[in-house]
């Protein structure tokens, strides 16, 4: 079996997490309405994805 030989120190250990680092999500244009939008998602503001109506917009409800 493997068992490690002796304790890694603190900073051996944190290490291995230094280089994540959180990125912003890819933005790109809606073809539809021109928002910019993830990318391979459902528009949030027209409802298109792919050219097609996906998702139904309805007006305001006030």
């Amino acid at each position: 079996m493997a068992v490690p030989k002796g304790k890694q120190s603190k900073s051996r250990t944190n290490k291995r997490f230094a280089n994540y680092k959180a990125e912003a999500p890819t933005l790109v244009e809606c073809p539809h309405c021109h928002e910019k939008m993830q990318a391979h998602r459902v528009c949030a503001n027209c409802g298109y994805y792919d050219k097609q109506e996906v998702v139904s917009k309805s007006e305001s409800k006030n």
